[in-house]
């Protein structure tokens, strides 16, 4: 698949800017603003050259054809269990994972970070994840929130299989993947980074697989910018079908993509989550939340 191309000389991602930058001067043709366009050139050029973000500018989202089959807006005052389970409980990397961090009010559910001295395992950093009861197949997914304001906690929604890492069961994705709808990693990083979000996929076993199956396959599919994405709502979603993952922000694509060996073909857990990567460095009196206001899932009607 041309998406090998991520392995060998130009990295997939900057091919896409690429693309991006000849459909944006292909607009000047068509009237569009030559302001519009410099701007594309010049985030492709950060794109290449220095890993920065750029501004989604694919196709504004289309639902035609899709049906709601699952929606929580948290308007209760509790998380709705009939709905979601708590995910991972326990330890993770940088800390633990306990249902106690997952808290719903004021229309919205909140993972807090936090230090904790006398938590459910231990004294420790603390974050919670979730996950939507019914694992679906295909499907539009979408998120509202706000993200944690903070570069040692992450802010995440993300598909994930059961054995998205085990090679002769992901068999290059279409026994299984993640798919990282939006990862909020970048706050640490300069003014004109703090707002990219990461788009990405992994899996296992793919065909010509450079790891000789030791390891895992990744596509980044790309780091794009949202508004003001720890104090604002933003939207992120992703499209999945036989055929290919579309990724949104805001209700604009992103990218789409077929990688590794096609897309999975089996269900996916549906996953929101506040991780702790690593070692967290903070004083113990510092907390983080990740805010989120409402989740949405879709599939095609029959």
């Amino acid at each position: 698949m041309f998406e090998k191309l991520f392995f060998s000389g130009m990295r997939w991602r900057e091919t896409q800017a690429l693309e991006q930058t000849k459909r944006a001067l292909k607009g000047l043709l068509n009237g569009k603003s030559r302001l519009a366009v410099l701007i594309v050139v010049m985030q492709t050029l950060g794109c290449i050259w220095f890993d920065m973000p750029m501004t989604p500018g694919g196709a504004d989202l289309d639902l035609s054809g899709y049906e709601l089959i699952f929606e929580d807006d948290f308007d209760g005052d509790t998380l709705d269990l009939a709905k979601w389970t708590h995910r991972g409980q326990g330890k993770a990397a940088g800390g633990f994972f306990a249902d106690s961090q997952v808290r719903v009010e004021n229309g919205n559910m909140i993972i807090r970070g936090e230090y904790l001295e006398d938590g459910k395992y231990g004294p420790g950093w603390y974050a919670g994840m979730v996950k939507v009861k019914e694992d679906p197949t295909f499907g539009y997914f979408e998120m509202r929130c706000i993200a944690n304001p903070d570069d040692q906690f992450w802010s995440a929604f993300w598909l994930q299989s059961n054995y998205s890492y085990t090679a002769d069961i992901s068999k290059g994705g279409v026994g299984g993947a993640e798919i990282d709808i939006f990862e909020a990693m970048s706050y640490g990083k300069n003014a004109l980074r703090k707002n990219g979000v990461h788009q990405t996929i992994w899996c296992s076993g793919m065909e010509g697989d450079p790891t000789n199956g030791e390891g895992l396959n990744s596509l980044t599919v790309g780091l794009f910018y949202g508004k003001n994405i720890y104090e604002e709502y933003n939207t992120y979603g992703l499209e999945w079908d036989e055929n290919e993952y579309v990724f949104y922000i805001n209700g604009v694509e992103t990218r789409r993509t077929s990688f590794a060996d096609g897309t999975s073909k089996i269900p996916e857990q549906v996953i929101a989550s506040l991780c702790l990567p690593g070692e967290v460095t903070h004083d113990k009196d510092f907390t983080t939340e990740f805010v989120v206001d409402y989740v949405r899932l879709y599939q095609k009607q029959e």
